[in-house]
């Protein structure tokens, strides 16, 4: 469990070189939780960042072990970096669904530093990270939605996106994978939007 009450979803935001995996190692660590995180496994399995949707589907997978492991009533941390606020918004009515609580972890630093940080992890321990050019690091920034204070603060869910009933069928979109839940046991419906 992590400090608080019950089972949390821990989910780290930030761009590449900010401390996310840093902060999630250490926190993992203290409080003895698993931590899932895409780039540690996406090398291993494909030597590369993305190749033809799999991140998707990997992210998806674990999304899926994250549920799992809050439903057993332990506490996770989904290293994830999450850019879109639909993302977010989707794993908190995932934690929500399963009656687990949830922290967003933000961070952020200097756009400078940010790419040196994200330079010298390459230099120092390339079997953990991708190499990122600078049009890279210009390509991520623009995609890179911080939070606002609302998902700060946990306010009230706003409306999913157009086309879905509930947030967590927005993330069943997003993420393949995630969908059925495996073996007849489906995600629950998202939390109503008042």
């Amino acid at each position: 469990m992590s400090a608080g009450v019950g089972p949390t979803l821990h989910l780290t935001v930030g761009l590449p070189g900010t401390g996310k995996t840093t902060w999630a190692r250490d926190f993992a660590a203290r409080h003895r939780l698993l931590r899932l995180t895409p780039d540690e496994w996406m090398n291993p399995l494909f030597g590369a960042s993305d190749v033809d949707g799999s991140r998707d589907v990997l992210e998806g997978r674990m999304i899926w072990t994250a549920v799992q492991v809050l439903r057993g009533g332990s506490s996770v941390v989904l290293d994830f970096g999450c850019w879109s606020a639909e993302e977010r918004w989707s794993l908190r009515a995932i934690a929500a669904a399963v009656g687990a609580a949830f922290r967003l972890e933000s961070f952020s630093v200097p756009e400078p530093e940010r790419r040196r940080r994200a330079d010298e992890r390459f230099r120092a321990a390339p079997h953990t990270t991708f190499a990122m050019s600078d049009a890279d690091h210009d390509r991520y920034l623009a995609l890179f939605t911080p939070p606002t204070a609302d998902e700060v603060a946990g306010t009230p869910f706003p409306a999913p996106p157009v086309g879905h009933a509930t947030w967590t069928a927005w993330a069943d979109s997003r993420w393949p994978a995630l969908g059925d839940m495996g073996a007849g046991d489906p995600l629950p419906p998202s939390p109503t939007v008042p």
